[in-house]
């Protein structure tokens, strides 16, 4: 028998996080313009509902070039950015569950791209991992993705195109999209948030990606490629959906809710039961999204925030939430959402293929490899996929992954196609949610298991964009 516990940890440097189990249609983009605040009073807020983005039959198109953003004030001139379609997030792309998505991307930059559905249990080829599940898309070339979906939830969309996956994420090019619930839930405001931050000059133009600087974490936090802290304010005891995205390279976020109380209603894009992180503070690791439910004060003039908690740093307001004006009257309970009946209810851990994956630091690295090979896995070092996977198995076989840290850093593991359960250190449960990376603090060992039900070449790398050319990107087939 195989139990659930009710408990999660995640660790990180000097702190510990318990996760206490007590937890329409497509709309327009949000444009450049919004993030300038010359359009929509709020730039975080999602329309409910809007006329589709194309005819049936057509491809939408997402061009990667380039763009500017007004982080800095004037005299200091805009910022030059990489951009889908000249937009920081790219175009928001929202969908009704069953719907087909139909992206025509466009490159042209003077690097190889494509598009990564980050989180998107996809078709193998629609992956868009350049070498491994597509040809990269050459400059001035177009590649068409076609996929339904067959999850709800919220996911995002970058590059992924060794070794270039890094800049390019770097400089601006993600989006998120949306894959709506058929019966959403009710609130007041339903709000996009992308956290990312940026490494500037002092010209505040963004700093030359070294080859050998493979972690990159920037002075400027954005929200939404807005410096922060972002502002907004609403009627008291508003019923507030944060969909949260941290599109950062490397930052490993903890957040903190000041002022409300944060119910978690699904995780990497996967419905759960619906749970309080304990001490209102949730680690977000790169590419991590979480949808969560607040209710605000019910007095005028109150104030919550959500804050990012320093590490050997202050803390830091991302987001503050005002209110002001007529109380609104009280919603019905949070409740949490329907389980993906396409997910299995469990996990024969007995039949399991296990596999220790090792992550290793190449001591002294590679330095003849551009960019240098500083880390190994299962003691191979390589600069893109290499030729053979790292394991193959059946459709349908169970799998257990003991990602196994020998380095001095958390690292956190992705796995492509699949979603992920995280296994219980001293026994064979589980945690009560979905995972589609594992956060593996230095040092230690995590084991997670899945159910290799998608037919495909599938990628395991680091999530850490910078690491993946610099040894930590793998793959496994499913026959």
């Amino acid at each position: 028998m195989f139990h659930v516990k009710r408990f999660g940890t995640i660790v990180r440097a000097d702190r510990t996080y318990l996760m206490d189990k007590t937890c329409m249609p497509p709309i327009p983009h949000l444009s450049r313009r919004v993030f300038l605040g010359q359009v929509l009073a709020s730039v975080l807020t999602l329309p409910a509902r809007s006329q589709p983005a194309s005819l049936p039959d057509e491809f939408r198109v997402l061009e990667a070039g380039h763009g500017k953003l007004r982080f800095l004030p004037e005299p200091l001139a805009e910022t030059a950015v990489w951009a889908y379609n000249g937009e920081v997030p790219g175009p928001l792309l929202r969908y009704k569950i069953g719907s087909e998505v139909k992206i025509r991307l466009l490159n042209t930059l003077d690097q190889p791209t494509s598009l990564n559905w980050h989180g998107v249990r996809n078709v193998n080829g629609m992956d868009g991992v350049g070498g491994l599940t597509q040809e990269p898309v050459p400059p001035g070339g177009s590649f068409d993705y076609r996929f339904v979906p067959p999850d709800s939830g919220l996911f995002w969309y970058h590059p992924q195109v060794l070794p270039f996956v890094r800049e390019q994420q770097g400089r601006g090019l993600y989006g998120v999209l949306i894959v709506d619930e058929e019966n959403p839930p009710q609130a007041d405001r339903d709000m996009l948030v992308v956290l990312d931050d940026w490494k500037l000059d002092d010209k505040g133009q963004i700093a030359d990606f070294g080859a050998a600087e493979m972690d990159r974490i920037g002075a400027l936090l954005t929200v939404n490629a807005r410096a922060i802290p972002v502002i907004e304010t609403l009627p008291p005891s508003s019923r507030l959906r944060l969909r949260i995205v941290n599109a950062a390279d490397t930052r490993l976020m903890v957040i903190s809710f000041n002022g409300v109380t944060p119910l978690i209603l699904a995780i990497d894009g996967q419905p759960c039961e619906m749970f309080e992180p304990v001490r209102q503070t949730i680690p977000l690791g790169p590419g991590a999204r979480f949808d969560i439910m607040c209710d605000l004060p019910a007095d005028a003039g109150a104030d919550a925030n959500v804050t990012l908690l320093g590490d050997n740093a202050p803390d830091r307001i991302l987001l503050k939430l005002k209110t002001a004006g007529d109380k609104r009257p009280p919603l019905p309970p949070v409740v949490s959402f329907a389980e993906n009946p396409l997910l299995p209810r469990e996990i024969k851990l007995q039949a399991a293929r296990k596999l220790d994956l090792v992550i290793e630091a190449a001591s002294p690295p590679d330095a003849a490899s551009n960019p240098p090979l500083a880390w190994k896995l299962n003691g191979v070092a390589s600069s893109g996929f290499p030729p053979a996977p790292l394991f193959s198995v059946k459709r349908g076989t169970p799998v257990t992954l003991a990602f196994v840290n020998r380095t001095a850093l958390v690292q956190q593991m992705r796995v492509h196609g699949h979603v992920l359960r995280l296994l219980h250190d001293l026994d064979d449960g589980w945690e009560p949610y979905w995972r589609d990376a594992v956060l593996v603090p230095e040092g230690k060992t995590k084991h997670a298991a899945f159910v290799a039900d998608n037919p495909g070449k599938w990628a395991i790398e680091c999530s850490m964009a910078g690491r993946q050319a610099a040894g930590l990107a793998a793959w496994f087939q499913v026959t």
